[in-house]
């Protein structure tokens, strides 16, 4: 049996929380970085037990009878919708750390721009804002294949919701295509393993993407020192990091990571990409 036990010192309850952008990004990244090695190194057939320590008034204990805590998040998530990517726990945050939205291949639409808007106008704890994809998502997926089968398209055409989350993948799936080819040339597109590839260059693509237009409309003008990256969560190895290498051995690509600024820069993403072992271990290479 494996516990994971949520405790509070009475002795000193108040857990000391992150005042900068770079401390909010340090925070996650160690998060993150504990629950994927504990877990690598876990047997399920022996006893094991990791102790988070929460602070009581997170949790609305040992407050005024009757009141409610304030919230005070320091960083917000945009992630993806998806079951196998629960956000607080990958990061090992707590209640009251993350200001979490979640929707299907963690596009930029309306509401969830207007909720971290929110966020940014209302937290003056907020310091950080993380764009989150994940390696296998469904909703790159369906895009993909709408990019790869036009004639797919015309099934979700009268679709709104749906059609509406594929419109804002297809400029990343049709970039990441663009530098699969440019890297490896236009006869990649018949390698076996080349609509996985696009797959999980166009996550990776897509959440940088995310990171820019969140980047635009809710920082650049923004004097709270705030900041936007972005990363990609394996479900593999439960590292976030970017998928360049075919393992987490090095852990040279583990962790968060600043967005592109202009066209050039996304331009040398997705071809660092595409050049990567991942990506072309996906394609047998």
């Amino acid at each position: 049996m494996f516990e994971i036990v949520y405790r509070y010192d009475p002795e000193s309850p108040h857990l000391p929380v992150p005042q900068t952008a770079s401390e909010a990004r340090l925070a996650l990244e160690r998060g993150n970085r504990h629950f994927a090695e504990v877990l690598q190194g876990c047997d399920l057939h022996v006893p094991g037990q990791r102790v988070l320590p929460l602070d009581p008034l997170d949790y609305g204990l040992g407050g005024d009878e009757g009141s409610a805590p304030a919230q005070e998040p320091w960083a917000a998530v945009l992630g993806c919708a998806d079951a196998r990517v629960p956000v607080e726990i990958i990061f090992e945050q707590g209640c009251n750390d993350l200001f979490v939205v979640r929707v299907a291949g963690n596009v930029v639409g309306s509401e969830c721009l207007g909720s971290l808007g929110y966020a940014t106008h209302n937290f003056h704890s907020l310091k950080l804002i993380a764009v989150l994809g994940h390696l296998h998502c469904g909703a790159v997926a369906a895009t993909v294949d709408a990019y790869l089968n036009p004639s797919a398209f015309v099934s979700i055409a009268n679709n709104y919701p749906l059609q509406s989350i594929v419109n804002r993948v297809l400029a990343p799936v049709r970039a990441s295509a663009m530098a699969l080819q440019g890297v490896h040339g236009e006869g990649v597109r018949q390698n076996p393993g080349y609509r996985n590839a696009l797959v999980e260059t166009s996550v990776t693509v897509n959440a940088a993407w995310g990171a820019h237009s969140l980047q635009l409309e809710l920082t650049d003008r923004d004097e709270g020192g705030r900041q936007v990256v972005f990363g990609v969560y394996d479900l593999a190895s439960r590292f976030v990091r970017l998928p360049l290498e075919r393992s987490t051995s090095s852990g040279a690509d583990i962790g968060l990571h600043d967005p592109p600024r202009d066209s050039r820069g996304f331009e040398e993403l997705a071809q660092r990409l595409a050049a990567g072992e991942y990506m072309r271990g996906l394609l047998g290479m």
